[in-house]
């Protein structure tokens, strides 16, 4: 089979293939692709690039996946000595957990992340996969070995120390999410993490902007919030957790008022909307014309691992199906309570009249 029909069998098959995955597929440059392209087009067997309509109810998740290990101690840990533990593998990563959350919600989501050609890499993938997660537009890196996270947790699970080994990310360019941008673009919503390279970010931050595409970032740590650009316009939302937001506004944090003053600051460099998680405080919301803060649900404390993730997609969850933002906050609460009462970073309790119920019920006793 010649050049110009195999190129012609792959978009039949995929009408939105970008020429870098022509060529990939291929084996030949993207430059050669062009050239086919231009001759097709020519003689009119390609009438015109396809264009893809925004998915009513769909999220694109960006960011990391990885394979989680969790270490808890048996007793009280003790640094600088041997602690007896027991240890956990599961599927992690912000991006991928949140994907996964909104699959077990009944989301349409599509995951962007890459992963090396290994079997780690697979095993995520096709967990992934399982929970209605769209993984065809991930990333395969022969070259690189696939993100792991390992978290040491105290006897009552909370988070000692955690290490974590993410130098895969470094091979993303800004030109491979603009190769898939026809793929993330349809979303409805984009949530983002910043495992990704500052560049990317910058890029991503800034298409979202020009597109007037909603996007929701998770800065995930202090380290990789710094990659975030000075401008933050066309983020519709941002979810830092208090430590976070104090190095993203530049001051500290040490009470409600505090908190306010460092939402403004923040929303100064272009964010609609700052919402502060602060653990047993429950959450922080600003936007221009709100303010308020909302106090966790009452429930158990098993393992704080994915709390976070949860709540974003219960957040994310409520956005796409049209709920108010204060309401998307309530259902992010619940999120993150039925997530803290398991062992799992994902919670196998996540559905959308759990949800629902959580959020009803609490209602009603307050």
């Amino acid at each position: 089979m010649d050049k110009e029909m195999q190129i012609l069998q792959h978009i039949r098959h995929n009408p939105f293939i970008s020429q870098q995955e022509l060529a990939d597929l291929m084996g030949i440059s993207r430059s050669a692709v062009a050239g086919y392209i231009a001759q097709l087009t020519k003689r009119g067997e390609i009438k015109g690039r396809a264009y893809v309509l925004r998915d009513e109810g769909s999220i694109a998740c960006i960011g990391g996946a990885n394979l989680d290990r969790k270490a808890r101690g048996k007793q009280q840990v003790r640094l600088h000595s041997s602690n007896p533990v027991t240890i956990m593998e599961s599927c992690g990563g912000v991006a991928r957990n949140i994907a996964e959350n909104l699959g077990r919600l009944g989301c349409k989501t599509s995951l962007f992340t890459s992963i090396g050609e290994d079997k780690e890499g697979e095993w995520i993938l096709q967990e992934t996969r399982k929970h209605g997660v769209d993984i065809s537009q991930v990333w395969r890196l022969p070259t690189q070995r696939t993100g792991t996270y390992t978290a040491l947790l105290d006897i009552d699970g909370e988070m000692v120390v955690s290490l974590a080994n993410m130098d895969i990310y470094d091979a993303l360019t800004p030109e491979m999410y603009a190769d898939k941008w026809s793929h993330i673009a349809s979303a409805q919503a984009i949530f983002l993490d910043t495992n990704v390279p500052a560049d990317c970010l910058a890029y991503i931050i800034e298409r979202c902007r020009e597109e007037s595409i909603p996007l929701f970032v998770d800065p995930v740590s202090s380290a990789k919030a710094k990659k975030l650009p000075q401008r933050l316009d066309g983020v519709e939302a941002i979810l830092p957790n208090r430590e976070e937001a104090e190095l993203l506004a530049g001051m500290s944090i040490g009470s409600i008022g505090e908190c306010a003053e460092a939402c403004r600051r923040i929303r100064e460099r272009g964010v609609k909307r700052v919402i502060v998680t602060m653990g047993e405080q429950g959450i922080y919301y600003q936007a221009e014309d709100a303010d308020e803060q909302f106090t966790p649900y009452p429930t158990e404390v098993v393992d704080v691992t994915g709390a976070g993730d949860a709540f974003a997609s219960g957040l994310l969850y409520g956005y796409v199906n049209g709920e108010s933002f204060e309401r998307a906050c309530q259902l992010g609460l619940a999120a993150s309570a039925l997530t803290l009462k398991t062992e799992q970073s994902v919670s196998p309790l996540l559905r959308p009249e759990q949800l629902e119920q959580t959020v009803d019920q609490y209602e009603k006793e307050r």
